[in-house]
């Protein structure tokens, strides 16, 4: 598994881009002896292994593209691609879910029902892969779904889950500014956007503080602001970028409303236009609790593991597209490096890759459980 993992480290493809990474895939399965099919919704592959026994279908999902990261670990495995690295774990993903495909293999004869396994290009950019992907009907006679992150923000040894909102969904904004520009030196001449634009970051600060029950997890984050040229000319366009996470699509459709609100009662204040655009994104990841519960059970049933329920996160996945058509749970597997911490998306990101070994495991044993359910 480190070899394999530390290959594909090796050779990150960005979202949308993945071919040598999907060929790689293929090629695994075409020596493995599972009959695959590539090119589904894009750069996917999925391969089905049909067991020996009668059973359900059960799908279980790997992401496996990169990010527009430099990587700087000093590590002989780090990226030899510039600008691209494997900064999510979505190497240690594919890795975990081809030696599932190697393992069950050996024991075709003996496996009950069919396996599915989805290799899924392009989580890190929406639209991402997922939604083309079930579009394409990879899951119609599929029973359940699973999956797992390796989790970075978990040590080792820990499987965690929610038995329903899990992960948030994500969605992007953008707000422009247009005011008029001049003279630094005359101000009064002006309608100085970086102002307005100021007061409408502030301002928007009021709607989850303010506006939204303190009981509903909502998350407003401004990412960027962009606006003047140089130090003596007043700005006459401010722009600005951000994220909104919520788990309840009426909370979701609340802060819209209440964004619009505060964005065109500031600019009005200041004789300012303005245009706000709002992309919804990934929706959230709910899972449902009798297979959340099969996980963790699954999980508690393996020597090395601990299993805990744990409150839901406010990072998205596209992930919710396939528990949206079927029954299934995500979960994470600890994967954080002893005395290596650095988040997902950092550039000295790495993992504990003994964390792929024991989300195989915890997914071998969810897939006997719910055969035998």
């Amino acid at each position: 598994m480190v070899e394999m993992r530390r290959y594909l480290h090796q050779y990150p493809e960005l979202s949308f881009e993945e071919y040598k990474t999907a060929a790689y895939i293929a090629d695994t399965y075409q020596k493995i002896g599972i009959p695959y099919q590539s090119q589904v919704g894009g750069n996917g592959v999925v391969a089905r292994l049909v067991g020996g026994q009668p059973g359900k279908t059960i799908a279980i999902r790997a992401d496996f593209d990169g990010l527009p990261i430099q990587d700087e670990k000093d590590v002989p495995y780090k990226s030899k691609v510039d600008g691209v690295m494997h900064a999510c774990g979505h190497d240690g993903h594919t890795t975990t879910l081809l030696t599932l495909a190697k393992v069950f293999k050996q024991f075709q004869s003996e496996l009950p029902g069919t396996i599915v396994f989805i290799h899924q290009h392009a989580e890190e950019l929406a639209p991402g892969g997922a939604k083309a992907m079930v579009d394409a009907g990879i899951l119609n006679d599929v029973d359940a779904v699973f999956g797992t992150h390796l989790w970075t923000n978990t040590p080792y040894g820990k499987v965690q889950t929610a038995p329903k909102e899990f992960m948030a969904g994500a969605d992007r904004f953008t707000i422009t500014i247009r005011g008029t520009g001049g003279h630094g030196a005359m101000p009064h001449q002006t309608k100085d956007a970086i102002v307005i634009g100021s007061q409408v970051v502030t301002n928007l600060q009021q709607i989850v503080s303010r506006r939204i029950d303190p009981l509903s997890p909502a998350v407003l984050t401004i990412g960027t602001f962009k606006s003047g040229s140089t130090f003596n000319i007043i700005a006459d366009t401010a722009t600005i970028t951000g994220t909104v996470r919520t788990f309840d699509p009426e909370l979701q459709d609340q802060i819209i409303d209440e964004m619009e609100k505060i964005i065109k009662g500031t600019c009005l204040s200041y004789e300012a236009k303005y245009e706000f655009t709002y992309e919804k994104g990934y929706p959230p990841v709910i899972n449902h609790p009798e297979e959340a519960s099969l996980v963790l059970k699954a999980a508690s049933q393996i020597d090395e593991v601990e299993s805990e329920e744990i409150v839901p996160s406010m990072t998205g996945e596209d992930f919710s597209y396939y528990l949206l058509e079927k029954p299934g749970a995500f979960f994470f597997t600890g994967a954080q490096k002893e005395g290596h911490f650095y988040p997902h998306h950092h550039p000295k990101f790495d993992i504990d890759e003994r964390a792929m070994v024991l989300a195989a495991k915890t997914l071998i044993q969810t897939v006997k459980l719910y055969q035998e359910k």
